[in-house]
């Protein structure tokens, strides 16, 4: 938590104002959770100060919120480019993204539990810089991230605005796709790489996570001649989940001989989890496209799932 103040502070997130009349107050609250590495240990705990962005009103503490985020397809093309012209690929991260965001309106927030300023009880803070839990948060971070990747002449792919790219006039490409605050790029440009590093460094706090090996719960092993892609820990977090680690592995996702039909047999007591179920499922078919017929018939049933299905 101190480590997120120091943060809030350095970014100039806020300055105590005295509660201005007629403006509503949106509170804020503490979330904790687990980072998790790739061998599945914990990696560290992380404290987040959260805006209660539900309590705003559309039109007067928001306007605009839609923020896009690279397509599925797009990312698969991007690794498949990176492969097919043995282009080396390097994963940066943002850290604290929404944080970088500049807010277009005025936004009030109670000071955050326990951590309220001595002397100050009576203050609330006035933000400066976008926060996570505001519903404007993702466009103002997004909005921030595009001029800035633009000031380096990236130009933003029309088919999807996450993905940006630089021609160089000596024929050298640089790519780069964005998902939230995930970075990915590539390119034959070593130098024009190297220059965006140090443009993003410049204007966020980056930290430069090397080659590319894990992005979207997709395990990426690069090596000089192809480029191979899994979802082995995804797979074995859902395992986990449904406690099936110990179970025995078979050739096909799904018996030939068994027809699935509505209402057959018992409805399952938690439809919820059915549906939660099936669609990490169905992310998994971006690297096993062998289990799509399973998955879609097991979709057929996300209404009224039955035991059966």
């Amino acid at each position: 938590m101190i480590d997120e103040m120091t943060t809030l502070d350095s970014n100039h997130t806020w300055v105590l104002v005295p509660p201005p009349p007629g403006k509503s107050i949106i509170g804020c609250q503490w979330v904790f959770n687990v980072k998790v590495g790739l061998d599945g240990q914990v990696d560290r705990l992380k404290a987040r100060l959260v805006a209660k962005g539900y309590t705003q009103v559309y039109g007067l503490d928001y306007s605009d919120t839609f923020s896009p985020v690279a397509k599925m397809d797009s990312v698969r093309l991007f690794l498949a480019m990176a492969a097919m012209r043995h282009w080396p690929l390097f994963q940066l991260d943002i850290k604290n993204a929404f944080l970088h965001g500049d807010l277009e309106e005025e936004i009030y927030m109670e000071q955050p539990p326990g951590f309220v300023a001595k002397g100050g009880s009576g203050l609330v803070c006035k933000l400066q810089k976008s926060l996570y839990g505001l519903k404007q948060s993702p466009h103002a971070w997004f909005g921030r991230f595009s001029k800035v990747i633009q000031e380096f002449r990236m130009i933003p792919c029309e088919a999807d605005h996450s993905v940006f790219f630089k021609h160089s006039l000596t024929h050298r490409f640089v790519y780069l796709v964005v998902y939230v605050d995930d970075i990915v790029i590539t390119g034959d440009d070593q130098e024009g790489i190297k220059a965006l590093k140090q443009h993003l460094f410049k204007h966020f706090q980056t930290k430069d996570l090397g080659p590319l090996r894990y992005f979207l719960r997709i395990d990426v092993a690069q090596s000089k001649s192809s480029i191979a892609i899994s979802q082995r820990k995804y797979t074995l977090d859902i395992l986990e989940e449904t406690k099936l680690t110990d179970c025995k592995s078979v050739d096909t996702s799904m018996d030939p001989n068994v027809k699935l039909m509505p209402n057959q047999g018992e409805p399952c007591p938690d439809s919820g989890r059915y549906r939660r179920l099936v669609e990490k499922l169905n992310y998994l078919t971006m690297t096993r496209p062998d289990i799509s017929f399973s998955i879609s018939v097991v979709s057929q049933f996300l209404n009224s799932p039955c035991e059966s299905h």
